[in-house]
């Protein structure tokens, strides 16, 4: 029972609204830096709108994608470097999104905290806008939950959801065909996938975040949070270009899991391990943990964040399109008649 003059309020409760007003209006003008054409409104609303005709298409087909950035997010947290993680919550949707041929048009984010503070959040928002706007995609609508008694103190979670269009027609994959090459794209990283083994490699090296590097500059926190590669606007160049059939992003099962996914039936991959250089950071993590090479290639991108599959005839162009918009490509193999992954050569 309630006593004296004053009954709870909200904030008694552990919830405090005006944090989170204040929160929206820190944020506004990140998220007007990534409007596009097709953007209706500003933050704030009930809902978001975009209009699809005002974004230049006249039959399109919408594609939908949502991930989050796993416990990559524990690191992020532990060592205070937030500003990049939101980076990677928009590179696992929008990244996911073009593999199916669609430019990512609009992003919507969800943060969730025991309790809000506002120079954080804004720090992490900041940076899914940055996100957003290296893209094209703008940053239209979100929500900030803010929930005492559900995280610990400092903790916090992400999500992220993100829609992107393509005239009807230009769904990918399409067209794969035994001959055609793969086109390996670098990675920046380990990116968003395997951090729980990651942080327990971490752990049996007995290192801490803020020790220095053994793979590269820097603390190892800092090194482990080196943001995803965004691929969008470098991709759809070449998917425009003409002769890409088919695309893989190299997330959540490694090179072992994802190429299969954009094969018919019949066809596999067969990718040279001898094409590429491993980056130290995978190196360290697979002699550290004396990791077997097929655990490797099955848990991270091993230094190839994105694969393009292209006609034969067109890779060459296709390569130099790619490398002039900055990308490290390489010609790691080709589809063949079979099933899966067949790897030549060794990483390790």
């Amino acid at each position: 029972m309630v006593t004296g003059k004053s009954g709870l309020t909200y904030a008694d409760a552990g919830v405090d609204i005006d944090a989170g007003n204040a929160l929206v209006d820190r944020i506004k003008p990140a998220a007007k830096r990534t409007m596009r054409p097709g953007t209706m409104g500003g933050l704030g609303g009930f809902g978001a709108l975009f209009d699809l005709k005002a974004a230049g298409y006249n039959d399109p087909v919408l594609v939908a994608a949502t991930d989050g950035v796993g416990t990559k997010l524990r690191i992020a947290i532990d060592t205070g470097v937030v500003d990049t993680i939101g980076i990677d919550l928009v590179a696992m949707c929008v990244n996911d999104l073009v593999c199916q041929g669609a430019e990512p048009l609009f992003f919507l984010d969800y943060f969730a905290t025991g309790k809000l503070e506002i120079n954080e959040a804004t720090r992490i928002i900041n940076g899914i806008a940055a996100g957003c706007h290296a893209s094209g995609c703008a940053l239209i609508g979100g929500e900030t939950a803010e929930m005492p008694g559900m995280y610990h103190k400092g903790d916090f979670d992400l999500a992220g959801f993100a829609v992107g269009a393509m005239e009807r027609g230009g769904e990918l994959p399409s067209g794969v065909r035994e001959g055609d090459v793969l086109l390996g794209l670098s990675s920046s990283g380990v990116h968003s996938n395997g951090y729980s083994f990651v942080r327990k490699v971490v752990e049996l090296s007995g290192l801490g975040w803020d020790a220095a590097s053994p793979f590269s500059d820097g603390t190892l926190g800092e090194a482990l949070l080196v943001p995803t590669r965004l691929y969008v606007k470098q991709v759809l160049a070449a998917v425009r270009a003409g002769g890409v059939h088919a695309l893989a992003h190299i997330t959540g099962g490694g090179l072992t899991e994802n190429p299969p996914r954009v094969l018919p039936d019949g066809l596999a991959c067969e990718i040279d391990l001898t094409s590429w250089t491993l980056p130290p950071v995978f190196r360290w993590l697979a002699e550290t943990a004396v990791m077997a090479e097929a655990e490797l290639l099955k848990t991270f991108n091993c230094g190839i964040g994105m694969i393009a599959v292209v006609a034969a005839d067109r890779a060459d162009t296709l390569t130099a399109l790619l490398a002039a918009e900055g990308e490290t490509v390489t010609r790691i193999g080709q589809v063949v008649a079979g099933e899966g992954v067949v790897y030549r050569g060794h990483l390790l």
